[in-house]
């Protein structure tokens, strides 16, 4: 039963990156219960198929690069996942901080272009508001909209 149970699992995190909550979900459709899920997630993890660290690595930098998600956004995730704190900040890593501003800074200009009609506050709070949606902290949002605010109309 173990055995076909952890094949099944080295295949289910090859496909893709998996953090611990994931595979411990998968045990128990699987029909693992209580030491048979510890002893399949040690297997897996000493078989090098489940690693945290770059479950979190993958995530903050794939959600960054294809959804340019904000770190707010990223970092309340991979909680959510239970991913510990350690390798929260190790994913964190991933992210470029001149990439985080450009993408950041274009994700704006984008969303305020597109609201060409509304009135100028008006303008500026939703694409605020959309950015905060995204997860990015209210502080490099302020600067971005300011700043396109300036030069826009």
């Amino acid at each position: 039963m173990i055995a076909s149970a952890i094949l099944k699992l080295r295949h289910y995190c090859a496909y893709q990156e998996r953090c611990h909550s994931e595979v411990k979900s998968k045990c128990f459709e699987l029909g693992l219960r209580g030491e048979e899920v510890d002893e399949a997630i040690a297997a897996l993890i000493s078989d090098n198929f489940l690693n945290e660290e770059r479950f979190a690595k993958a995530f903050a930098g794939g959600k960054f690069r294809l959804k340019q998600w904000g770190r707010k956004k990223i970092q309340m995730e991979l909680k959510q996942r239970q991913v510990s704190a350690y390798c929260i900040k190790k994913g964190m890593e991933e992210i470029d901080a001149e990439d985080y501003d450009k993408t950041l800074y274009t994700l704006a200009e984008k969303k305020y272009a597109s609201l060409k009609g509304e009135q100028y506050l008006k303008r500026k709070y939703k694409t605020m508001q959309y950015l905060l949606q995204k997860g990015y902290e209210p502080e490099f949002i302020q600067d971005a909209v300011e700043q396109i605010a300036k030069g826009g109309d």
